[in-house]
This record gives C-alpha cells, structure tokens and sequence, in this order.
C-alpha cells in the first residue's frame, strides 16, 4: 500500500477512478484486474505490485470511500442539528454534492450495496455501518412526532421522504446543477412540512 501512496497524486486517482469504475459497472466477481489496468493505463502487474490482489484493491476503495464520506460527513455535523425536514434536505444536497464530484464512486458505492460476494463482505460491512449511519440521519429524532398534525403517521412521511431522496439521487444526472436540483427539492420539502406539520 505505501508503494501506492507513494505515487504522483494523478496516478492514485487514475487508477482508483479506473478500478472503481469497473468494479460499479460488473461488481467484484466479474471484475478482472487487466480491464482496471487497461482503464488507468498502467500494467497488470503495477496493480498486483501495489495492492497484492483483486481482494487488496477493493479493501483499499471500501477503506478510501469510507474516508471520504465520514470526512465529508464530519464538516457537515453541525448542518444535521436541525428538524426532520432541513435534515432530509441537507443530507440531499450532501449526498449529490459527493456524486457530482466523485461520480465513480457512487457508481462503486451503488454496486457493494448489492455486492454478494462473501470474500468481500467483511469490507462491504463496514462500509455499509458508514452509510447507515448518513441514513439514520433522515430518520424521527425523540420528540419530533409532535411537531406533526394529528392525523399524520410520522413513520409514513420518513418512508415518504427516504423514497423521495433515493428517487432523487438514481434520477440525477449532470445536465442539471446540484443546485438546480436542490432548488426542485426545498421545494417538495417545504411543501411536505408546510402540509404535515401543526
């Protein structure tokens, strides 16, 4: 690994971009290392020279993913005090803001929440404690179903909301801005709370 850290930081990227890119588009079993290579522009050998096996470069992408969003997660902290609603639209504009600039790796994130693979499950799991704890976030926090009107089931409008953010982050693409995006989902947000809250 330290033989990679080692690296100039553009080759890093290159082959992390490569090999998360093949790994989202086949997952792990159907991933070779020649067709990462080929997409960094390096040789087969590098990669086995700098992770060990297949098994080491995914590890070193779970662990490298895993930074990035816990880092990513740490600065936006004091943004995830607020009500149900701000939340879900702060954990929004979070997660897209990481898709737009780390498009590979939402495409890796997408395929190792479907990864079966037990080789690999170790990783898969830690990674996958990360992600349920952003998920948490967009949950009821004690005490928030009272700011609800009588009649609504606040357990209802979390699965409203969770559907509505996930709709959101597999129908996004890069013609639209994030903040165009974000624009369209305060919006829907705000109406939700305006209509649900006393």
């Amino acid at each position: 690994m330290r033989k990679f850290l080692s690296q100039p930081q553009e080759k890093q990227n290159r082959i992390v971009t490569a090999a998360m890119t093949v790994f989202g588009e086949v997952g792990y079993k159907k991933a070779y290392i020649s067709e990462i290579a080929a997409a960094a522009g390096i040789s087969k050998a590098l990669i086995f020279h700098y992770f060990g096996s297949k098994k080491g470069l995914y590890s070193y992408l779970v662990y490298y993913t895993g930074k990035i969003v816990m880092t990513e997660a740490q600065e936006k902290r004091d943004t995830l005090n607020k009500d149900f609603f701000e939340r879900a639209v702060t954990i929004t504009k979070f997660r897209l803001s990481i898709k737009e600039r780390y498009p590979a790796m939402s495409s890796f994130l997408e395929s190792v929440f479907g990864e079966e693979d037990e080789e690999v499950a170790e990783d898969i799991a830690r990674l996958l404690a990360i992600a349920t704890d952003m998920h948490a976030k967009v949950t009821l926090d004690i005490g928030e179903e009272s700011m609800f009107k009588a009649e609504v089931k606040p357990l209802h409008v979390v699965n409203l909301v969770s559907t509505y953010i996930e709709g959101i982050m597999h129908a996004w693409d890069e013609k639209s801005t994030v903040d165009e995006v974000m624009k369209e989902v305060t919006e829907s947000i705000e109406l939700l709370k305006n209509n649900l809250s006393r």
